[in-house]
């Protein structure tokens, strides 16, 4: 599939953390910040975690044990950098593996001693292929948005 034009779309917050915790609570506590509204389950998401290690994967499951993957875990560099496969099509649906899946980058740069900048970007949204335009006016809101607005607020 040829590259399209599809720009990244990326947000930012600053939070009052080191890098090191700021990547502590993105990883060990997204239950606390995942929107509860985006769940692939047909049920009701019990759990949400990330596998902490590069091949690993991001995860939810319900109540009954069923899960579904996010994605797989493509660069896991604890206080620096986590970039994740993104199994979320043009419609909103799962997809079954990471062909056609985007990217999730999420950056963790030190602002001084006591603060950090997180920045998440959507990229390769354009992998979706078709919808991937609608895909991105979507996300394209107005920053931080709803996952780091709600992860912003855990500092």
């Amino acid at each position: 599939m040829p590259e399209q034009t599809i720009p990244d779309v990326r947000k930012s917050v600053t939070v009052a953390a080191t890098p090191e915790d700021a990547f502590q609570v993105f990883v060990e506590r997204p239950q606390d910040w995942f929107p509860p509204h985006h769940v692939l389950l047909k049920t009701p998401r019990a759990g949400i975690a990330f596998d902490r290690e590069a091949g690993g994967r991001y995860y939810e499951w319900d109540a009954e044990g069923n899960e579904m993957t996010w994605g797989t875990i493509r660069e896991y560099v604890p206080g620096e950098k986590l970039i994740l496969t993104w199994r979320i099509d043009a419609r909103w649906q799962p997809l079954p593996d990471d062909e056609k899946a985007g990217l999730i980058e999420v950056y963790f740069t030190p602002v001084d001693e006591h603060h950090t900048r997180v920045e998440l970007a959507h990229t390769q949204i354009w992998r979706v292929g078709e919808g991937a335009e609608r895909m991105y006016q979507a996300l394209d809101g107005p920053s931080p948005g709803d996952t780091l607005g709600r992860y912003e607020k855990l500092f």
